[in-house]
């Protein structure tokens, strides 16, 4: 199979059952305007985030990585009225972005932007007791994994759901030999997975139109 497979492929489940409307549209069209980097998740998997927070009836959310808040949309309409999402961005500009794209869609009630390294700010959380949140979605810098998911163990609970997008890494995660600080974090973030007691977790591979990837889905067992 090719990549233009895998394209089409994506984009024909997309058109049939994950109709793009105004909202999800303009944020995918500012961020590229405002030259964002093009690392959002694909729409079939902003709605795959949708409906696990449905599923798993989640009234708070914590998201690592905001960029131009595509995610955080898709992530915002799964929670009821009285509901929280509390995401978390390094860049400024990209927060910039996020906000407009996030006030466009009609969420900015809902949702909380906090600027600053995730080191920092989940620090913060913690400190400021957010918890516990019901689900997390880690989507930041790879090399750092490890840490976010360590504070995100923080944050939760036992039922809550921990996503943490792009472990595959074009299939380089399976190499033991990488000098790659992403893949080398991913690494330890999965080895975590293997001794850490207070979870159950699994990873699946994906292919589409960003590539070859996979994403990870950890459940909180322990307190």
């Amino acid at each position: 199979m090719s990549e233009e497979q895998w394209y089409a492929v994506d984009q024909y489940i997309t058109d049939l059952l994950v109709p793009q409307d105004a909202a999800l549209s303009a944020a995918l069209a500012d961020s590229a305007a405002q030259g964002l980097p093009q690392i959002n998740v694909a729409p079939n998997q902003g709605k795959l985030l949708h409906m696990l927070a449905r599923i798993h009836g989640a009234s708070s959310v914590l998201e690592v990585g905001t960029l131009g808040g595509y995610s955080t949309i898709w992530l915002a309409r799964a929670l009821p009225k009285d509901g929280r999402l509390i995401t978390l961005e390094a860049s400024d500009k990209h927060a910039g972005v996020a906000a407009r794209n996030i006030e466009r869609a009609g969420l900015a009630d809902l949702v909380d932007i906090r600027l600053g390294d995730a080191r920092d700010t989940l620090r913060d959380l913690v400190e400021e007791g957010a918890g516990p949140f019901d689900l997390v979605f880690i989507d930041a810098d790879k090399a750092n994994i490890p840490t976010y998911f360590s504070w995100a163990l923080r944050l939760t609970r036992r039922g809550s759901l921990i996503i943490v997008d792009n472990v595959v890494r074009g299939g380089a995660v399976a190499d033991e030999q990488t000098a790659d600080p992403h893949v080398q974090g991913v690494r330890r973030f999965m080895d975590m997975l293997a001794t850490e007691r207070r979870v159950q977790a699994t990873a699946v591979q994906t292919v589409g139109s960003k590539g070859y990837d996979g994403f990870a889905v950890v459940l909180v067992t322990g307190e």
